[in-house]
């Protein structure tokens, strides 16, 4: 069982990789099964319960339960409430995992290469998957508390990076997704080193990456990009088709007070900036980003700063949530909380003005043609597809009618007659135009 981020979903993919290759089943309901591994979410209060619940009914449903993941950092919380748990680890404790299903499962024949498809096992459909190339963080937001569950940053050396997203694509992968606490730091901690793909030399570096993933030939988008500087030589390779024009960008808040007390790396009026010069590199880039409202000591100008912020950037894509106290962040020592009933009534004024920004920026898409990848078709023959603008799971979607002829996993072209809130209708086209 895998809960919390696509970061979270990449580990559990190691892990079942690992146990495919040792000849272990991996099998889909508690009743079939020898053994349970739950992967767990540690970075809000919501996430832990439903981790500890999940948990719970793995131990009801099963009885043996090997725990891992981010809450795995905080064992006595986890023992506290399930004391019966067979073994605990904490988040990239591979090894240790697989060592507890040998302890208390011992594999019963020998491996056989075959058994294991070269890309490893995958969670996602096959036709895109979760590319993480670094793990923990350098930074030490107050409202987080990752880097002491993972660490700081360790990056992936870029040719190995590059190996596993060719072995990715080779196997039908149309779009790699790049996740990473930072995606933008990157290399840092290696000091960019290079590493050797394809007869060349890369650095590792995000643009260093982007470069060798462009040529792949399938679409890929950036996720976690903190609005560094170095990010600018990002958005010509977007400009010229090598990556997706997508970034997403965790901005958290508007309001330069507010994101002094969170210790964000970037200031409101400079993002603005930034957002401008590039769009005016990449007129197609879609943005999306995620907010945090009713954060300690968030007043109702700093509230209305972010609202500000938010009508001037004019992202394509939002996420907000109100503040929750995780354990261990040093925001919870913050004064001035803000009330619950407040908090509430910041997310629905939010979400409202991201509401008709979205509708506007959809409605300007009508009559245009555009690229988009098929992720499902319905019993009614409604292609469910994705735009450039569209991540899976998170963002919006583009609907087709009358689409049996399609099949999941392909890029087809499409002309928009219609758009929601926060969804495109479409028909199949003969030619893509801006959006490719």
């Amino acid at each position: 069982m895998s809960l919390g981020c696509p970061k979270a979903l990449v580990d559990s993919e190691r892990i079942l990789t690992q146990l495919k290759v040792e000849g272990y089943d991996i099998v889909p309901a508690y009743h079939d099964a020898d053994l349970v591994v739950v992967n767990t979410c540690g970075f809000i209060e919501s996430a832990v319960t439903e981790s500890l619940d999940a948990i719970g009914e793995a131990l009801a449903e099963n009885g043996k339960v090997i725990v891992t993941g981010c809450l795995g950092a905080r064992e006595q919380k986890i023992r506290e409430r399930h004391p019966n748990v067979l073994a605990v680890t904490g988040p990239q404790r591979y090894e240790e995992v697989v060592g507890a299903v040998h302890r208390h499962l011992p594999p019963r024949h020998d491996p056989y290469l075959d058994l294991v498809p070269p890309q490893g096992i995958k969670l996602t459909p096959r036709h895109y998957a979760y590319l993480k190339i670094a793990e923990g963080c350098n930074h030490r937001c107050t409202f987080c508390i990752i880097p002491s569950m993972r660490g700081d940053l360790m990056s992936r050396p870029v040719d190995e990076v590059l190996r596993e997203a060719e072995k990715l694509v080779a196997a039908g992968v149309k779009e790699l997704l790049v996740i990473a606490q930072d995606t933008s730091a990157y290399g840092v901690d290696i000091r960019y080193r290079a590493g050797r793909w394809r007869d060349r030399e890369y650095a590792t570096s995000l643009t260093g990456l982007a470069r060798g993933l462009g040529d792949l030939g399938v679409w890929v988008r950036l996720h976690y990009v903190y609005p560094y500087p170095h990010v600018d030589d990002i958005i010509p390779l977007m400009a010229e088709g090598g990556i997706l024009p997508y970034l997403d960008v965790p901005f958290q808040h508007g309001s330069p007070r507010i994101l002094k007390l969170m210790k964000r790396p970037a200031a409101a009026e400079d993002t603005l900036k930034r957002i401008a010069a590039w769009r005016s590199i990449c007129p197609d880039l879609a943005l999306r980003s995620t907010f945090i409202v009713g954060f300690p000591g968030e007043t109702e100008d700093d509230f209305r700063r972010l609202l500000d912020f938010l009508r001037a950037a004019q992202l394509d894509r939002v996420g907000c949530f109100t503040y929750s106290p995780v354990e261990g962040a040093r925001a919870n020592d913050l004064p001035d909380p803000v009330p619950e009933e407040v908090k509430r009534d910041r997310h629905a004024r939010f979400m409202e003005v991201q509401r008709e920004i979205s509708r506007s920026r959809l409605a300007a898409k009508v009559g245009g043609t555009m690229q988009v990848l098929v992720d499902e078709i319905r019993d009614d023959g409604t292609a469910v597809a994705r735009s450039h603008a569209d991540a899976p799971g998170i963002d919006g979607q583009v609907l087709i009618a009358a689409a049996r002829d399609v099949k999941v996993g392909e890029f087809i072209d499409v002309r928009i007659t219609g758009a929601r809130d926060y969804d495109l209708v479409a028909r199949r086209s003969t030619a893509a135009g801006p959006g490719n």
